[in-house]
């Protein structure tokens, strides 16, 4: 017969927690008692769920999920819930309870919903483990616990995040779905890339697209090739350093934006606002004055 057990840690780093953006509370596992139940109440917090063996009942807006090893669920703050083990089987889970102003939205991103607070994990292995450094890590405290069990959580979630998604049955995209998601992922690349050497061929091979076909269905949606569209995007950036970062040389400027040659980066600025970048500094801050 299996022993009672119960075993929390708390995060040891107390530091503004209400205002951050995802706080780790504590973390902790039980053998339940057979029918041990919880509630009918409700917590100020996440509260997440992961059962290692047995059975139990998690009961959330009347509905009620008869759960065994491999369910997770997820209690959703001031949700009137109730849960309780099983008189045979009486279940043994981990838990972490966690708040934020970030959470609601990771929860939302990991495909937990109102109506999607029950996960079947078929290989629990990865889950609970991830369930169980967050409790030990607290358990070993330190400086940086909260910030470890943060990225446990977000580890966790991602997990949860897979999941769902492989499990929403959605139907696959369309010709034109498929496009534009493509061309999201090129302007993001392009986006947050910009500033270092960027080669459309490889860009392409990191997506796993033909660069031609890449470059084809990039420029039926802006009517500019990723070349064109790449330096457009370095350029407004230098105008906006032009205009906030007086203390930065032209040549300085130029380099932040991903262009080494800043007689390259003058030429070009010239050809985009019809002044180099000095004359444009020059009328920017005259207009301040």
């Amino acid at each position: 017969m299996q022993q009672d057990m119960y075993k929390v840690a708390s995060n040891p780093v107390i530091d503004g927690s209400e205002k951050a953006r995802l706080n780790v509370l504590f973390a902790g596992e039980s053998q339940t008692k057979p029918l041990h139940r919880l509630g009918p109440k409700v917590y100020d917090f996440y509260l997440m769920h992961t059962v290692l063996e047995g059975k139990g009942l998690f009961i959330c807006d009347g509905n009620r999920h008869e759960l065994r090893a491999g369910h997770t669920f997820l209690i959703e703050p001031e949700q009137l819930i109730s849960y309780e083990s099983d008189n045979d089987l009486p279940w043994r889970y981990r838990w972490v309870a966690f708040n934020g102003t970030q959470a609601a939205e990771l929860v939302s991103a990991s495909g937990f919903t109102a109506g999607q607070q029950v996960v079947f994990t078929p290989d629990k292995r990865r889950t609970s483990a991830l369930f169980r450094q967050i409790f030990e890590t607290f358990r070993r405290g330190g400086i940086a616990a909260d910030m470890k069990a943060a990225g446990y959580l977000h580890l966790l979630l991602a997990e949860y995040k897979t999941l769902l998604h492989s499990q929403s049955g959605s139907s696959p995209r369309t010709a034109q779905a498929e496009g534009d998601h493509l061309f999201r992922q090129v302007v993001h690349y392009l986006s947050t890339q910009y500033a270092h050497p960027v080669s459309i061929a490889q860009m392409a091979e990191s997506l796993g697209y033909n660069r031609a076909y890449l470059s084809r269905l990039f420029k039926q949606r802006t009517s500019v090739s990723p070349v064109t569209f790449l330096l457009q995007l370095r350029i407004d950036k230098a105008r906006q350093m032009l205009r906030e970062r007086p203390e930065l040389t032209i040549e300085q400027i130029s380099a932040s934006v991903g262009l080494q040659d800043a007689l390259y980066f003058s030429k070009q600025f010239r050809r985009f606002h019809g002044q180099s970048p000095t004359a444009y500094r020059e009328a920017m801050r005259n207009l301040e004055e």
